[in-house]
């Protein structure tokens, strides 16, 4: 028989023995990694556990409009895990030195030595060089070097939209090539994603369709709304022209996670806090 790949056949024992096991990653946001949980067994009766975190080697989309916080998230993340292991930030929007003073201003609002910029983030500038914005072999070759020489355990890609904002035809090929790609380097990775417009601001739907949303582990979106009515008003509990930023888990594939739409703070000094359902209930 021709064009048989033998290799691609495996019984589930033997990917078995690749599977890594699945732990939770301490985010550094608060209110975050408590939403995200797993099944187990106790006395014959099935128990709900916290993760304590986003599920190890798992790629998760962060979208929104413009101004919801995406990149404080991506930034606290790669801030908190800085401090005991690699990680690299790819940057395709904004050149890597602005990068580097604004992550160590926030490194200091959340109390973390901001050395660990330094010494721990190895960031790849795609803003500064369109070879690797334009050709996605390009990136992941020197991904796959910084990986390798700096033992990186997370990647972050602020914003992947950048790779395919003047091909959208080819975004669902560029998000699977780098998706496989993260988790054959098993790595925890978070890709930011922008959005067209606030229509349907709670959608996953972003620059791309749903490109990156179906091919991802889980997606979480951000969003932001005006009280502009008497309905508004009841429904936030908030006064009129107060903005209000919103926040959603629309779906994980690894493990269990939190449905509800929560209200999200960006504080005075750049933090990301994930707060209480909008109906009130915790």
């Amino acid at each position: 028989m021709e064009n048989v790949f033998k290799d691609a056949i495996l019984p589930a024992k033997e990917a078995l023995k690749k599977a890594p096991k699945i732990t939770g990653i301490p985010t550094g946001i608060e209110g975050l990694d408590e939403l995200f949980f797993i099944a187990d067994v106790e006395n014959g009766k099935v128990v709900k556990k916290n993760l304590g975190g986003m599920p190890s080697f798992s790629v998760c989309n962060i979208t929104g409009v413009n101004d919801t916080g995406k990149s404080l998230m991506a930034e606290q993340f790669a801030i908190y895990q800085a401090q005991k292991n690699k990680v690299c930030f790819i940057t395709v929007e904004t050149p890597a030195n602005y990068v580097v003073a604004s992550m160590k201003l926030r490194a200091k609002a959340m109390g973390i030595d901001d050395n660990v910029v330094d010494e721990n983030i190895i960031f790849i500038d795609a803003t500064s060089h369109y070879q690797l914005r334009d050709d996605t072999h390009s990136l992941l070759n020197t991904l796959a070097y910084a990986i390798k020489e700096y033992k990186i355990k997370f990647t972050i890609i602020d914003s992947i939209t950048g790779l395919f904002e003047n091909k959208e035809m080819m975004a669902r090929v560029i998000v699977r090539m780098i998706y496989n790609f993260l988790k054959k380097w098993y790595q925890t990775s978070i890709l930011i994603s922008q959005k067209r417009s606030a229509h349907d601001a709670l959608s996953a739907e972003a620059a791309g369709g749903y490109a990156i949303s179906h091919i991802v582990d889980g997606t979480i979106v951000l969003s932001k709304d005006i009280v502009d009515s008497p309905y508004k008003e009841r429904m936030y509990k908030k006064p009129l022209g107060e903005l209000v930023r919103l926040f959603r888990i629309d779906g994980c594939r690894m493990c269990g996670h939190d449905t509800k739409i929560r209200f999200l703070e960006i504080t005075e000094t750049g933090l990301v806090k994930i707060l209480n359902p909008i109906g009130g209930e915790k």
